[in-house]
């Protein structure tokens, strides 16, 4: 569909102003699209808007990046879409005191950022098989449920502590500490979804209003909780650069805190 400049231009001033939740799915490139939803109607903290940028992995490229494979310096997500022209980028998950190292095992290539697997850490995300492969694209592996699943096909292996498994059963213990989420999630049709919320919530709670929406999800990981949660998406004249924070840091102001430098992240390249 061919769009005229009109409408285009309107669409993009919705989007600006936190409306396009009614419009649905935006397209920002081949098997890309965004999507606000207004998932919390009166939020203690933030916006109450979920953001969501869904991937289909036969049209689109999922891409990874880690500092220690290339200059060891930390980027905030907007500035690693700057750099290395990517459209979307968000937390590849938790990282150690160092700064540079993933929590759980991250593999980019021949590149192990961490060489180690966490033991409590029960979802692994990996993509882009190498050449006689397997012949899916992106799995989302409950390493309980299969314990013996080979990942040496694959250009990209991170694994990250849960929140949904299976065929969408939350797994996140109940508790009352609330932050903002980065999450990555997987549909019934094997799309990724990246997850920015800015509103703090419990994870439990998290995993609840995720399910209960219209987005299929049957299986989601945790990237980030708190100020490092982080979101940017920068195509088809959408700017977004997304930060998170605590429960003492949200208030006055809160809509214009900065991101923080992040060692790796996943996205989506033009």
């Amino acid at each position: 569909m061919r769009w005229t400049w009109a409408p285009r231009v309107l669409l993009l001033l919705l989007i600006s102003q936190g409306l396009a939740r009614a419009e649905g799915w935006v397209p920002l490139a081949r098997g890309v699209e965004y999507r606000i939803f207004q998932w919390i109607d009166k939020p203690a903290t933030g916006d109450g808007k979920l953001h969501v940028v869904r991937v289909d992995p036969r049209q689109a490229r999922l891409f990874a990046m880690a500092a220690s494979a290339r200059d060891r310096q930390n980027r905030t997500a907007g500035q690693w879409c700057r750099d290395f022209d990517l459209l979307v980028a968000i937390n590849a998950g938790m990282y150690q005191t160092d700064l540079l190292t993933h929590t759980g095992y991250l593999r980019i290539g021949t590149h192990e950022n961490n060489k180690r697997w966490a033991r409590s850490y029960q979802s692994v995300l990996a993509f882009n098989p190498r050449e006689g492969g397997s012949s899916k694209m992106v799995v989302l592996i409950d390493r309980d449920a299969d314990p013996t699943f080979r990942f040496d096909p694959y250009e990209v292996v991170i694994q990250n502590l849960r929140l949904i498994k299976g065929k969408g059963q939350s797994v996140w213990t109940k508790t009352q500490r609330p932050w903002s989420e980065a999450a990555l999630g997987m549909d019934g049709q094997g799309k990724i979804l990246f997850l920015f919320s800015r509103s703090l919530l419990s994870m439990d709670e998290f995993n609840r209003n995720l399910l209960a929406l219209p987005l299929g999800i049957e299986q989601a990981m945790h990237l980030e909780g708190g100020r490092e949660a982080s979101l940017s998406v920068h195509a088809a004249g959408t700017d977004l650069d997304l930060a998170g924070g605590y429960e003492i840091v949200l208030g006055a102001g809160e809509g214009r805190a900065a991101q923080w430098p992040l060692p790796n992240i996943i996205g989506v390249r033009k």
